[in-house]
């Protein structure tokens, strides 16, 4: 899930940053709205959170030109971050097209419950647990278990499974697991998708040898896959 941060404070930038990665999301920094409208005009985000205060460009504008521009980009889910507390900005940011709206200063825990569950409702998932077989991924705590056990996995190796595991019986290519995986400041090319995918395999291989696998379908992409029941 890779999300975009625009925020002007540079210490709060960090940190939140940090707490997101750390909850296994992907996320770039925008530190003002020039910047933060150039990536939403030609990349593609799971969520956007939207500081309204930013030099450049005010968040407002942001977000106008983006619900403006049409498509599949325009309908990116916004959480307006804001320091601003007057009614009157918060209706207007509603109306231009905001999924909700968090004031500063807020607790770290509420804008991870409010992160998540409009990365649920964007995706259309009623049931907070996606399953493959005997694996589970629980999209309120984002953690995989197996019979009870967390499976172990560095955050780029969870990138990885969580994106093939949100599209049950749908081939993921590669070029779309890189834009999940990698920010677009990190030092990667696509080839580095081959090594995560060994990786999760191999996990995968020694926690639930009969439950799911990742094939590799020449020319799509990947599918994860519950493994054919032995006769």
């Amino acid at each position: 899930m890779r999300i975009l941060l625009a925020e002007d404070h540079i210490e709060l930038s960090h940190w939140l940053a940090k707490a997101l990665r750390d909850a296994h999301l992907t996320v770039e920094c925008a530190a003002n709205g020039a910047d933060a409208d150039a990536l939403l005009h030609t990349q593609d985000y799971a969520l956007v959170i939207l500081d309204l205060t930013l030099p450049k460009m005010d968040g407002l504008d942001v977000l106008r030109r983006l619900r403006s521009r049409g498509g599949a980009r325009a309908k990116t889910p916004v959480l307006i971050l804001t320091a601003r507390g007057g009614l009157e900005e918060r209706v207007q940011g509603l109306n231009l097209g905001a999924d909700d709206y968090l004031a500063k200063p807020f607790e770290l825990s509420e804008l991870e419950a409010r992160v998540k569950a409009l990365l649920r409702r964007s995706q259309g998932n009623e049931a907070p647990v996606h399953r493959c077989g005997a694996l589970s991924f629980d999209t309120v705590t984002r953690l995989f278990t197996y019979a009870g056990e967390q499976l172990p996995l560095t955050p780029r190796e969870h990138a990885v499974l969580e994106a093939l595991i949100s599209r049950p019986g749908r081939a993921v290519s590669k070029e779309k697991l890189f834009d999940e995986v990698f920010a677009l400041d990190d030092d990667a090319n696509i080839g580095a998708i081959e090594l995560y995918i060994h990786r999760v395999r191999k996990k995968l291989e020694r926690a639930l040898p009969d439950a799911a696998a990742i094939t590799t379908l020449r020319g799509i992409g990947y599918m994860l896959q519950p493994r054919p029941a032995k006769a």
